[in-house]
């Protein structure tokens, strides 16, 4: 996996200690690679004591940037003493990038005039400017924090999560393979809407998709591949034959899809047709998807797959569009998140195991619906997120719990897990009554102060934090 870049900035203002910038430089750059990530800084020669603090300055920083344009991910602006917000300026506004603001503490015993920093106080300035010329940042606590301590390591990691977030938020396409079934109106969206925060939805006809499956020759080599693939991603042994060809076909179809039209994500109308017409659910080919970082929902929920891709950056790990499915026992604060089989194996907890899908089975025999990946979701910390659009606008709902392990009896069909999310009565109610979808996206990790921060201050979503 290719290592997030992040460009360093390191600011001055002439009446505090130039004399600090110099160990600023050292720490912070020690701080980015011992934190897995790699950096980009001017020469310290290129400016007056290696930092910026005139707006000529700030401006020779923005050509510099501009040079490196899509080299680095965001943006680093240290204030090793108060700093000169009129460099930073001109620097920035054009930077196109997140920005994360890091301020030093001053050390007692060392405030005297040659020691003292004042960056506590610079911050706001900064804070003030970047505000008034609408530059959009990030800070986190502490508000003055030193770039070698535990508290900066984890303002990276929230940070690095934003950039990754933004970066794949803001321009992106998703696929939609068949229409809205209409008994799921639970899943209805605005395209516009998404199209305004620069989302675009492609609509594909299942059609399509059946008649690439139906016209591929069976000597395709990529089917032989992917069904190899499919074998060694999790347990095929129930599959028939017959049906493990044309799930395989199915896959090297939608894999063409996604080639040819340029796809970041996918939504896929899963059922009726394809139970009838097949004898197949494509569940365990989502499943695989997801693993691949290819968000992919099912029931034609665009929106979660909105979540999931969003999810997905911020942990790098695959997210599982889920639904809020069980109570658990009598505990108000748990409950089972449930789906078919489309959740990631990477976040099952033991390889799944494919077989009949039990609800399209009743009533049309044991050899329907091959597809499924049942198994359970392995427990872990997780952050869980939901959209819906209305009047034109995106909005989110996002919170934090886990997935607790615990069990669930053996007959229970399909890929679930127990979750234990405090307050949980109460951010249903919020859930239901704001008229968000039974589904729900998660993705394992805490990811909150990301999310927020990436869609609020940087992406200009509508987000409700569930606390």
């Amino acid at each position: 996996m290719k290592k997030q870049v992040f460009a360093l900035y390191f600011a001055n203002r002439g009446f505090f200690p130039e004399t600090l910038i110099a160990g600023a430089r050292k720490e912070m750059t020690d701080a980015v690679t011992k934190a897995g990530f790699e950096y980009i800084a001017m020469e310290p020669n290129e400016t007056r004591n290696g930092a910026i603090e005139t707006a000529e300055e700030g401006r020779k920083y923005a050509a510099w940037l501009k040079q490196h344009e899509g080299t680095y991910d965001g943006i680093i602006l240290c204030l090793p003493n108060f700093g000169d917000e009129n460099g930073a300026v001109p620097a920035m506004r054009d930077a196109g990038v997140p920005i994360l603001i890091q301020a030093y503490p001053d050390e007692i015993g060392k405030m005297d005039f040659a020691s003292r920093r004042d960056s506590y106080c610079g911050k706001f300035s900064m804070e003030d400017m970047f505000c008034q010329y609408n530059i959009p940042f990030s800070v986190y606590p502490l508000h003055v924090v030193h770039p070698l301590s535990d508290a900066f390591a984890q303002n990276l990691r929230d940070f690095a999560a934003v950039c990754r977030i933004v970066k794949s938020m803001r321009r992106f396409t998703i696929g939609g393979i068949g229409a809205r079934t209409t008994a799921f109106k639970t899943v209805r969206f605005d395209e516009l809407a998404m199209q305004k925060a620069g989302i675009t939805m492609e609509s594909y006809d299942l059609s399509e998709l059946f008649a690439r499956i139906r016209k591929m020759s069976d000597s395709r080599k990529e089917i032989a591949m992917k069904q190899e693939v499919l074998y060694q991603y999790c347990n095929f042994t129930k599959v028939p034959v017959d049906k493990m060809n044309v799930l395989s076909k199915m896959a090297v179809a939608i894999d063409d899809m996604i080639g040819e039209y340029q796809l970041d994500a996918v939504s896929i109308r899963c059922w009726n047709e394809m139970h009838q017409e097949f004898g197949i659910a494509p569940c365990v080919l989502l499943s695989e998807l997801n693993d691949r970082g290819i968000a992919a929902s099912c029931e034609m929920d665009i929106c979660n797959a909105v979540a999931m891709r969003a999810l997905s950056a911020a942990s790098q790990l695959p997210a599982a569009c889920l639904d809020w499915n069980n109570n658990y026992g009598d505990d108000p604060d748990r409950c089972i998140l449930f789906h078919c089989g489309p959740v990631a194996q990477t976040l099952m907890d033991g390889k799944g195991t494919v077989g009949i899908h039990k609800m399209f089975a009743k009533g049309n025999g044991s050899d329907y619906g091959w597809g499924v990946n049942e198994g359970r979701i392995a427990a872990t910390p997780m952050t869980y997120a939901s959209m819906r659009t209305d009047n034109g606008q995106m909005y989110f709902y996002a919170g934090k719990g886990e997935f607790t392990g615990e069990p669930i009896e053996q007959e229970y069909f399909g890929c679930g897990g127990v979750v234990k999310i405090k307050n949980l009565q109460e951010k249903l109610i919020y859930i239901g009554k704001n008229g968000y979808r039974h589904h729900v996206t998660t993705t394992p990790g805490d990811y909150l102060v990301a999310i927020e921060d990436a869609f609020t201050t940087y992406l200009g979503y509508n987000l409700k934090i569930l606390q």
